[in-house]
Formats: C-alpha cells, sequence, structure tokens
C-alpha cells in the first residue's frame, strides 16, 4: 500500500496547520516512512462527535485527540452556541480540564477559539474532577460547559465532554448540530491570546461553593463517620474528596499515599477504572489493615465511584455497580418523604429500584444507556422532585446538581450509609442482606465482547432478525429491541439478558439479572452466540 496524491496532500495540509509540533513531526515521520496504512488510520476519516463528546487516542490526523482536531471543536461549538442561544456571547462556558497528557492544552485552545468568536469563557483553577465543571454550569448561568477528560480511559486516551446550559451532557439532535457544525470549520482557525479579556479565570471561591452544597447531601447530619479508606487512581479528584468529607463533618479518608496525586501515566494500575480487576486491590488492602468499614474509589475524572466492603468470611469484596445503587437509594428513601419523589436508572441497570420505588410510593423512571439520559429525564419531569439517579456503571446522583453522575457527593453518601450501619450495630453487609430480603434477590452479572464499533452494532441490530432459539439448553422466550439505545432485551426463562455496543470503547456489553439464580451461564452462552 502506497500513499497516494490525495493522501499526502491531506496530511502536509493538516501538518501545515497543527500548532503541536509533536503531532506535527508524527505525520511528517509517518509520510517519510511511506506508512500509508498508519495515515490511512489517521487522516481517512475523522473523530465522530457525538452525545459523548469527543474521545480517542492523542496523535496526528482528524481521527485522533490533538490540538487542531480540539481548535475544531471549539470553533463548531462556539458557531452552535451563537446560533442557538442568543445570550451565548453574555452567558460564556465555563472550561475545565484533568490532568491527562494535552488536557491543559486543549483546555486553553478553547477558551482562545472561543474567545475569538466573541464567546466569553471562564476557566476552573488548575486541574478539576468533571463533577465540579458539571455543577458549574448551571450555577454559573453558563451557556455551555465543556469538560477536557477521557474519564476512566487507558492513558494514551483524551476526550472533549460538552454540557448545554441546562447542565446536563448534549443528547440529539443537539450532537448531531453540534457536529456539522465543526464539519463546517476549515483548518484555519482563528483565535486570540491567554490574555483575552473574555477569557476569565476563576478562583477558588467557587470550589468552596461547590463544598457548601456538597456537604448538604447528607441526610443524618449527627451520625458519627466510619473508618473509611479511599484512592484517587492517579486522578483530580483526590484532594476535593478529602475536602468534601471535611466540610460534611467526616474526618478524610485515610488514601492510598502511591495513587493519591494526578499522575496521566496511571503507573499502578493497568486499567484506571473501579469496575476492572485488580483497579481496587490497593485500597482494599489498605481498608483490611485499617479495620475500615469502607473501601471507596473515584476514577481518574471522580464522576464516578467503586467501593469494597469487609464480608462475614473476613475478606474484602468489590460491590457492582447495582450493589452501590441499592444501597444509595434505601438510604435514601428511608429518609426523604412525598410521593413527588423521583428516582431514575437505565435500561441495563438492575430492575431492584423500581421495587424500591414501588415499595416507598415514589415515581420512578428508566431510561436509555447513559447519565444524559438521566438528565434528561430529571429535566422532563420538572413537576417532580428528583432525589436519586444511578447506572450501574458505577455513576450516581445524589444531588439535584449537577445533572451528571457525582462520585464525591455518592462517596459522602455511601459514607453516611456505612457510618449509620455501624452506629446501629450493622455492617454494610448487613445493609446489603435486608435490601435483598426485603425486595427480592436480584443476582446481576456482566460480560463484554471486544470488537470493532461497526461490527459490534452489526451484531447487536442481528440479533433482532436472527436471535438464538436457546441459551445453556434453556428456551429463549422473547426478544425486544430498544432501537433509540441500540439494546436488545432476551427473556429466557425468568432471566433478563441484554445487549448493546459500547458508546464509548470498542466493545459489546452483555447485562444478566435474575431473582435467586446466577445469570452468568446464560450471558456466557450469549456471548458465544454473538462470537460465532
Amino acid at each position: 500500500m502506497t500513499v497516494g496524491e490525495a493522501l499526502r496532500s491531506r496530511v502536509e495540509a493538516w501538518v501545515a496547520h497543527d500548532p503541536d509540533p509533536v503531532t506535527a513531526q508524527e505525520a511528517r515521520a509517518l509520510l517519510a516512512a511511506g506508512d500509508a496504512a498508519a495515515l490511512v488510520d489517521r487522516f481517512d476519516t475523522r473523530l465522530q462527535f457525538g452525545t459523548a463528546g469527543l474521545r480517542g487516542a492523542l496523535g496526528a490526523g482528524p481521527n485522533r485527540m490533538n490540538r487542531l482536531i480540539v481548535r475544531q471543536a471549539a470553533a463548531g461549538l462556539a458557531d452552535y452556541l451563537v446560533a442557538h442561544d442568543a445570550a451565548a456571547r453574555e452567558r460564556g462556558v465555563v472550561i475545565g480540564f484533568d490532568a491527562r497528557h494535552g488536557s491543559e492544552d486543549f483546555a486553553w485552545d478553547t477558551a482562545r477559539v472561543l474567545a475569538a468568536r466573541g464567546v466569553p469563557s471562564m476557566m476552573l483553577p488548575a486541574r478539576q474532577p468533571t463533577p465540579l465543571l458539571a455543577w458549574c454550569v448551571t450555577s454559573l448561568g453558563a451557556s455551555a460547559g465543556v469538560m477536557v477528560t477521557a474519564s476512566h480511559n487507558p492513558p494514551q486516551d483524551n476526550g472533549y465532554k460538552v454540557y448545554l446550559g441546562d447542565g446536563a451532557q448534549i443528547v440529539p439532535p443537539a450532537d448531531t448540530e453540534i457536529s456539522r457544525c465543526i464539519d463546517a470549520v476549515g483548518l484555519d482557525v482563528a483565535l486570540l491570546g491567554m490574555d483575552s479579556p473574555l477569557i476569565a479565570r476563576l478562583d477558588a471561591a467557587i470550589i468552596d461553593r461547590y463544598l457548601d452544597d456538597a456537604a448538604r447531601v447528607r441526610l443524618s447530619p449527627h451520625t458519627p463517620g466510619a473508618v473509611v479508606v479511599a484512592t484517587a487512581l492517579h486522578g483530580v479528584g483526590g484532594e476535593l474528596l478529602g475536602r468534601a468529607f471535611e466540610r460534611a463533618g467526616f474526618a478524610r479518608p485515610e488514601v492510598v499515599a502511591a495513587q493519591q496525586d494526578p499522575d496521566a501515566d496511571f503507573p499502578t494500575v493497568a486499567f484506571p477504572n473501579p469496575e476492572e480487576p485488580g483497579a481496587m486491590d490497593a485500597v482494599m488492602q489498605l481498608a483490611a489493615d485499617r479495620g475500615a468499614a469502607l473501601a471507596l474509589a473515584n476514577d481518574p475524572d471522580a464522576d464516578r465511584l467503586g467501593a469494597a466492603i469487609p464480608t462475614k468470611r473476613g475478606s474484602w469484596r468489590r460491590l457492582n455497580g447495582d450493589e452501590i445503587g441499592w444501597l444509595l437509594a434505601e438510604h435514601i428513601l428511608s429518609r426523604t418523604s412525598g410521593s413527588d419523589r423521583l428516582v431514575v436508572t437505565t435500561l441495563v441497570s438492575s430492575s431492584l429500584l423500581a421495587r424500591m420505588a414501588n415499595a416507598a410510593g415514589v415515581q420512578h423512571r428508566e431510561t436509555f444507556t447513559g447519565f444524559k439520559w438521566i438528565a434528561r429525564t430529571v429535566l422532563d419531569h420538572p413537576s417532580l422532585r428528583f432525589v436519586f439517579g444511578y447506572e450501574q456503571a458505577l455513576g450516581y446522583l445524589v444531588a439535584p446538581r449537577p445533572l451528571d453522575k457525582d462520585g464525591i457527593t455518592a462517596a459522602l453518601m455511601l459514607a453516611e450509609v456505612a457510618a449509620c450501619a455501624v452506629s446501629e450495630g450493622e455492617t454494610v453487609e448487613d445493609r446489603l442482606d435486608a435490601i435483598r430480603a426485603k425486595y427480592g434477590n436480584l443476582v446481576t452479572a456482566e460480560r463484554s465482547i471486544r470488537m470493532a464499533p461497526a461490527d459490534a452494532a452489526a451484531r447487536v441490530a442481528a440479533l433482532v432478525a436472527s436471535p438464538p432459539t436457546h441459551l445453556d439448553g434453556l428456551a429463549v422466550v422473547s426478544v425486544e429491541e430498544f432501537r433509540e439505545a441500540g439494546l436488545v432485551r432476551l427473556w429466557c426463562d425468568g432471566v433478563r439478558l441484554q445487549v448493546r455496543p459500547s458508546g464509548t470503547e470498542p466493545k459489546v456489553k452483555l447485562y444478566g439479572e435474575a431473582e435467586d439464580r446466577d445469570p452468568a451461564p446464560l450471558l456466557d452462552a450469549l456471548a458465544g452466540f454473538l462470537r460465532t
């Protein structure tokens, strides 16, 4: 495969406008080596802006995260805002960034491009977690918010998450409209200097305001704290979590020192996601050493929360995302009142929350996968009082704002669950046992299959047209498609099985739920069917 003239021209044009000497040199080196395959991968397509914004590997070309692609995204976002919000040039955009490679440059490039288009911006002070940025959007009355982060992705990735003025992540059709605006931006993107009067720098007062709000999530504020340990997994949430605990009346958790400071290379974990096996090993060991009641882990941008608890056998185990959701829901529903309360979860999360809501006499809604849809459901029901929302992928919202998952306030609430248990002579495991005894012993399991996004979408779509007749020797009795969610649900002898392509990773994800039985064997059989 040789480098054709059309491809060479595209690469040379990109390099001529690339402001980053590192990625420009990467492209030049690939040209000099005649590496057509690598160039096609980087330059024949581009990262698509969708409801998750942008996310991908760092590198040269329009199909990678780099400063030029970010400048184009910022220009397109500015054009969209000016066209859809008459006050965009007054309200401005609040911008935050984490500690990943390139994040600060991407954030400043965004502010400078917005300024050139007459849109002011407000930069958060230094590296901050995503929940703070999301909270700021509505608190500051901004037209939009941009968070530069790849959340829990591998070290070589970065991303660009966009919120609109209602405080929620973008959903269709806004994503498509912003994408069109980005596509209309050329390679020559105007920008102003960092000293532009249209770029404001927020100070620490905004963090204090967030912390004041965070402290208010406590529902049993006079209960003394239990022993809690935590890890930031080399992300940016460690300091804010500690301050939030103090502001809420708890002692700061003891932390895994080797994982406390931000480090874009995540040197002590293979994958910086509390869901991944091994990611919480260090904090569980610390918890065991300290006789803790609870171990917590935030992902690198602190919008997700993982947890582990001691068991009656003396060992420690990670809680799955649904179990954390059940604990938070039971705590909140038992300490709030009113039939106007609203709880929200997603299609792939456990159905136990619906049972809990019915028992408590509150409103329950189930929505598409992704926290943006939980936020949209809250916004769509202004007459109801939102009290809790969660998705099983470790995303929790225990306060009215921000309208996105918040691993800081969720950590406070889960610490209060542990504190209340200890004060009553119980453990968190006892609390879980009581929930299962009251509402039913629902057992959940998950699997994932790595495959290219196009293949993943095709395999899931094919399930509807040609589903399996039996799985693990049991008949498949119904198949239901949730087309807008890209999800297929199968029922097999009382077991609920669900399949969808991942929105952020090259995977097909599978979810199973059953009462008083393990759905994992049927999930494994379904995974085998998808692989064939």
